[in-house]
């Protein structure tokens, strides 16, 4: 029996990765036909049928889903080859695809990517930012950095956490100058407040002590993303709750100002997920590495 050629191996996975030879063929640089040719070609030669294409849909057989798990893997086993090579050669190189919500590329990863390019010349990180579900396996990417309150659910995926981020009581200079400093939770409940959305109306404290308390501020603006919530703050339009991840430039500037220093309102988390295959890619490590170093610290 003849083994099927790599390069159509990987051209098979890019056309399932991307969901269609066009979208496979805009990835890689190639005219669609030659995606579709070559993939038929390897059907052809091991005698299956692998896709069922029609002009509306693009799905994989049932044989055709464990051919692809198969064929992955030989990809990615190859991938791993090669950088060995480079990586005994040289520095890590190669395309590294990363994902992550808007406010975790912004407040969390943005700082870094200037000094992440400047160790590694030879390698370019491919930055996708978007708030939509990333099904990192089905979409081809290597890492994904999620930001989250509660626990990830289990999956296949490779987790290693980054960071944990506290949530502050804050409020801009003029805010406190005009309305006065709340003393203790319980005084919050008389403040303007900036919340997380509409729903967002009980705010549960935290102190260091393990006391808890539940306050009730009063919302005058609510907005689901944290960078107008920020900036709504530093107007001195009422107090809020940031992470530290967020607001904590504007604190060391001094354009916010943390309130009720020994109380937090929880916190939330930020963790890295890889496929497990791809995690072993010695370029995908030193992107690892390197926000381990930089983000836990």
């Amino acid at each position: 029996m003849t083994l099927p050629n790599l390069n159509d191996l990987y051209l098979f996975v890019q056309a399932v990765e991307h969901g269609g030879f066009s979208a496979a063929g805009r990835r890689l640089g190639v005219p669609k036909s030659t995606v579709s040719k070559r993939v038929a070609e390897l059907e052809d030669r091991l005698g299956v049928r692998l896709i069922q294409r029609t002009s509306r849909s693009f799905s994989l057989t049932d044989l055709g889903r464990d051919f692809f798990r198969h064929a992955q893997a030989s990809v990615i086993e190859a991938e791993m080859a090669e950088t060995i090579v480079r990586t005994h050669l040289g520095e890590p190189s190669g395309m590294v695809r990363m994902t992550a919500a808007v406010p975790t590329a912004q407040f969390v990863l943005a700082d870094h990517l200037a000094e992440l390019s400047t160790r590694y010349p030879k390698l370019h990180l491919s930055l996708h930012v978007s708030d939509r579900f990333v099904d990192i396996v089905q979409e081809g990417f290597d890492i994904a950095v999620r930001s989250h309150q509660a626990p990830l659910p289990d999956s296949t995926l490779l987790q290693k956490k980054l960071a944990v981020h506290s949530f502050f009581v804050v409020a801009s200079p003029d805010y406190v100058r005009i309305h006065g400093e709340p003393l203790r939770p319980e005084d919050l409940a008389g403040h303007r407040a900036v919340t997380a959305g509409p729903m967002d109306t009980v705010w549960k404290l935290a102190s260091e002590d393990g006391e808890a308390v539940v306050v009730t501020p009063r919302s005058v603006l609510s907005a689901d993303e944290p960078m107008v919530i920020m900036k709504a703050t530093m107007t001195g339009l009422g107090l809020t709750c940031l992470p530290t991840s967020v607001c904590r430039g504007a604190l060391a500037e001094g354009r916010l100002i943390r309130l009720l220093r020994d109380w937090t309102a929880g916190s939330i988390t930020t963790t890295i997920l890889m496929p497990h295959r791809r995690g072993q890619l010695p370029a995908v490590r030193a992107v690892v590495d390197f926000l381990s170093e930089r983000i836990g610290a």
